[in-house]
Parts: C-alpha cells; sequence; structure tokens
C-alpha cells in the first residue's frame, strides 16, 4: 500500500470492498461506514460506490494491488456518470511485489496473464500464452490455480514447455507482502504445481533469465 492509498483510507467516510481485502485492512477502518461482499460481486460493488459518492458521500474502494491491474478502475470507470470525480490511487501489483522478493526477473519485456477464466474465455489464453511464450518474453501468472481451476495452470506450463526449456528459471511467491509470506526459485521443468494456489504468484523467466545468489535475475544488457 502507498502512503496516498493510506491517506485515502483515512479521509474516506464509506469504504466498499471484496470482504477477503476488507480484512486485511480493518484496523485502519475504525468509525468508517463498511461495505463488503464476496467473489463475482465487482459489479454491484462499484455501482453501490457510485451510489454512495453521488449523494455526497466521500468513498475509498479497496482493491488488492494495483486497481487498474485486474482490479476495480475498470468497472468503476464502466459505470461512472461523466460529472463523478473518480481518482484512481495506484498500488504494488503483484507482478512488482513478487519480483522485488524473487530477484530482478523482470529486468526485460514480460507479459502478465490471469489463468481466471471466469470472464476470459480459457481458448483466449492459450492464444495469449503460446504467443507470449514463443515471443521469449518472462511470464508472470495471476490466478493461477483454484479449486474449481486446479488443471490450468499445469495445461499452462505444458504449453509453456513447447517454447521454453524444462530448465527455465521460475519462481513462486505466496502471501506476497502478507503475513506467511514464502517463495521459491525453481524451474519451469520442476515447478510443484501442487502447492500453488490463488495466493500465489509464479514468475516464469525468459531464455536468459537466471539465478544469482540464490535469486533471479534476468539480465538486461548492461556491460558489468
Amino acid at each position: 500500500m502507498t502512503v496516498e492509498a493510506l491517506e485515502a483510507l483515512q479521509q474516506a467516510e464509506v469504504i466498499v470492498g471484496y470482504s477477503t481485502y476488507v480484512k486485511l485492512v480493518e484496523p485502519l477502518l475504525t468509525g468508517k461506514k463498511v461495505i463488503s461482499s464476496g467473489m463475482k460481486k465487482e459489479v454491484d460493488r462499484a455501482r453501490q460506490a457510485l451510489e454512495l459518492a453521488a449523494s455526497g458521500k466521500h468513498v475509498a474502494v479497496i482493491s488488492s494491488g494495483d486497481p487498474g491491474v485486474y482490479g476495480m478502475a475498470g468497472p468503476i470507470l464502466e459505470a461512472a456518470p461523466d460529472d463523478l470525480e473518480i481518482v484512481i490511487i495506484p498500488g504494488v501489483t503483484a507482478a512488482s511485489a513478487a519480483a522485488a522478493v524473487l530477484g530482478a526477473p523482470l529486468m526485460h519485456d514480460f507479459a502478465v496473464i490471469s489463468l481466471s477464466d471466469l470472464l476470459t474465455p480459457w481458448q483466449t489464453i492459450v492464444r495469449r500464452l503460446e504467443a507470449a511464450t514463443a515471443a521469449d518474453f518472462v511470464i508472470v501468472i495471476y490466478n493461477p490455480r483454484s479449486r474449481g481451476r486446479s488443471e490450468h495452470l499445469e495445461q499452462a506450463r505444458q504449453i509453456m514447455l513447447q517454447h521454453k526449456s524444462a530448465d527455465t528459471v521460475a519462481g513462486t511467491v505466496r502471501n506476497c507482502g502478507r503475513r506467511g509470506q514464502e517463495h521459491s526459485v525453481t524451474t519451469l521443468g520442476a515447478l510443484a504445481v501442487d502447492d500453488v494456489d490463488m495466493f500465489t504468484t509464479v514468475v516464469v523467466g525468459n531464455s536468459r533469465t537466471t539465478v544469482l545468489h540464490g535469486r533471479m535475475v534476468t539480465p538486461r544488457g548492461y556491460m558489468l
């Protein structure tokens, strides 16, 4: 969380957000009206927040990471009237946060791909994986594996193995920036798919990514 985001929470009269994210910042919400809801209620939360703001309330919508990266900024802007002031406060998205834990894997071009097919057809996700892998991007995988999508990450791994060596450096970070954070540096071939869940970010290097001092590094090309 940035200082700007913290200040926004302090200034807001009403907080709207996904219940899991609201709990993470509960100590900061004393004395505020809090409206929370579960998964798949993003549109409802956006509309509630906009209605409250239109009535004159100072509203803050909580979104994990950066609100513009698989977050709430999109649905809010899509549903908002032209005359309502909306401020989008940048945060630290999982790709950047996980990269800092793992080392410096994003020093060259990279792609971020979500494996969630709730809103995006799986075949579209497959095409994007194939294209990014063939182009030798470093690939950051969001929403890699859930109870309802336990096979998606293994399918993605097999797609990447068509163009990447099994020795390609890869890393995982679970609970990044939260209590219980843990990480591992491994290879695409040895990636422990069964240990990955929705709280995990997976980073798969490009053909030049290496391990230095136990950390992932993708050389930018500097002459050192």
